[in-house]
């Protein structure tokens, strides 16, 4: 009789125990285990403890502290739908007629991530980034829409890294696209930024209240846009903490609409020329409106790549910008003293081709395909980043919340009182082979637990699938998998195209089903918060 490879291994597995077994008799088998990760708060997600690259780390920022006399700034460059292969650094640059030599310098100069993930749409992850938090846990868990008013406030009882590092002597400072809630106790100088320049909202909300070449049905009908504008209106604000929100200007054109990131710009070096002459340490967030839609290039862009389409030469004008502040941080003494860290709030926008970015793999924003949710990552720090270094450890953008806290001396000050997502990867950048101190990756749809990634393995339990081509927003469906998981090896398979769940990944399912269940436990203790954002 013909004996299949499988229970042939079965058979062999046992033959070769069964001296184990009888010197153990009666004693339970235990089960092989994976998990390399400590516990070290009920509140705290388990990480990898690596003691040898963390004392690495604290000697680095010892050092650096006695020779500056200050804390270490922050910076972080958040680009709008720059998909993973938008920038030269990833594969794009000259290959999609777009240059960017200013974001592939900080790439050559420090650490590029290769599995830097993001939420699937933008306020889910800018939620993540300064919570430390998934958003089902603050329950910001897909786009604010135009006028839109959470029937709760988020921010009542989150606590921000702006916040935590203002308290700690830091000037916080938010420069661009906010989206995180609009109306009084959902401004950023009300969430913890000390400084507040941009727009509460998003560039497609304003583009469709002044282009009627592509909005004709809302700009020529008086009445819509009377009632859209009362409730979203066009503008650039500011704000203080302490104080009120103001309006700095009208966005009254597409011209107008085409300066948002060149005022960001402005905006953010003045705060840094400012900290720097105060001494004070800073941490900014500089959130461009670009790549988002639609794409109105800034005098002197239209035309400049050579693709020649509005988001091509948005990608060269984000490049120039990324440049124009990294030459203030040299011309201030700060590049050295400034942890810099790049990346994209998700995958590229696929839905609006061709004003759209680029990614190699399958899905893109709004999906938990790998083109929806794996983003560039760069961090720099000169002195402190080893130049060259490239990694494939795992990194989630709630890292971006410890990780500030832990360079700064303050991450011992994370509240008990809610779980946090985020890790502390402060040793994983600063160690000269430094290695990543997570373990899983969960993914989220809104309040959906969609995918996770664990080692080079992602294990997909829901899939979007699309109706259309480039349709993963406007056309596109959330389903359950069948009896196995789909599970793809994304060192061989990055496109996720051939599921081997249950081929090849026998052995592994236990595991990550292991980590699920723990995941799951810890919203027993902490539950999810509703803040009335319906599908």
């Amino acid at each position: 009789m013909a004996v299949s490879r499988r229970h042939w291994l079965l058979g062999t597995t046992i033959c070769l125990a069964l001296p184990r077994l009888a010197r153990a008799q009666t004693a339970p088998a235990a089960a092989p285990s994976f998990d390399p990760t400590v516990v070290a708060a009920p509140h705290l997600e388990p990480a990898i403890p690596r003691p040898a690259q963390q004392a690495e780390a604290a000697r680095k920022l010892a050092a650096l502290r006695a020779r500056t006399g200050r804390a270490p700034n922050v910076l972080i460059f958040l680009v709008d739908d720059m998909g993973w292969g938008d920038c030269g650094a990833y594969g794009g640059g000259m290959l999609i007629g777009a240059p960017t030599p200013h974001i592939d310098a900080l790439a050559a100069g420090g650490l590029k991530l290769f599995s830097c993930y993001s939420q699937p749409t933008c306020t889910p992850s800018r939620a993540a980034i300064i919570t430390g938090r998934l958003p089902t846990r603050s329950g910001l868990t897909r786009p604010i829409l135009s006028g839109e008013r959470p029937t709760a406030n988020p921010w009542a009882d989150e606590k921000t890294t702006a916040a935590m590092l203002s308290e700690a002597g830091y000037q916080t400072g938010m420069s661009g696209k906010w989206h995180l809630g609009e109306g009084d106790g959902l401004n950023p100088h009300q969430v913890g930024y000390d400084e507040y320049y941009g727009i509460l909202t998003v560039t497609s909300e304003m583009s469709q209240q002044l282009d009627q070449r592509l909005y004709p049905d809302l700009v020529l009908r008086p009445d819509r846009l009377a009632a859209v504008r009362a409730a979203a209106p066009p503008e650039i604000t500011k704000g203080r903490k302490g104080g009120p929100l103001e309006v700095d200007r009208a966005v009254d054109s597409t011209a107008e609409l085409s300066m948002l990131d060149q005022r960001f710009a402005e905006f953010s070096e003045g705060f840094i020329r400012r900290q720097v002459q105060a001494q004070k340490p800073f941490y900014l967030m500089h959130s461009f409106a670009r790549l988002h839609n639609d794409n109105f290039p800034a005098p002197g862009y239209a035309g400049r790549s050579p693709a020649g389409f509005p988001h091509r030469d948005a990608i060269v004008e984000t490049d120039d910008i990324v440049g124009r502040l990294m030459a203030v941080l040299r011309e201030t003494g700060q590049e050295e003293n400034t942890l810099v860290f790049l990346t994209s709030d998700n995958g590229g926008n696929e839905d609006a081709w061709p004003d759209g970015s680029y990614q190699p793999f399958r899905g893109g924003k709004g999906t938990t395909w790998e083109g929806g949710v794996r983003v560039p990552g760069i961090a720099y720090w000169p002195g402190m980043i080893k130049a060259g270094r490239q990694s494939d450890g795992l990194f989630d953008q709630c890292d971006m919340f410890n990780t500030p806290l832990s360079i700064a001396g303050i991450v011992d000050r994370i509240s008990p009182d809610r779980y946090i997502d985020g890790v502390d990867q402060a040793g994983f950048l600063l160690a000269d082979d430094g290695q990543s101190c997570r373990d899983i990756i969960f993914m989220y749809s809104e309040n959906t637990l969609t995918a996770a990634r664990w080692m080079e393995f992602k294990v997909h339990w829901r899939v979007f699938l699309n109706q259309a081509v480039r349709r993963n927003l406007d056309e596109n469906t959330l389903v359950q998998v069948g009896i196995a998981p789909w599970v793809y090896n994304l060192h061989m398979d990055p496109k996720e195209q051939a599921s081997q769940g249950h081929l090849r990944f026998e052995w592994g399912i236990p595991q990550v089903m292991q980590r699920v269940g723990r995941h799951n436990a810890t919203f027993e203790r902490f539950p999810r918060k509703d803040i009335g954002l319906r599908q």
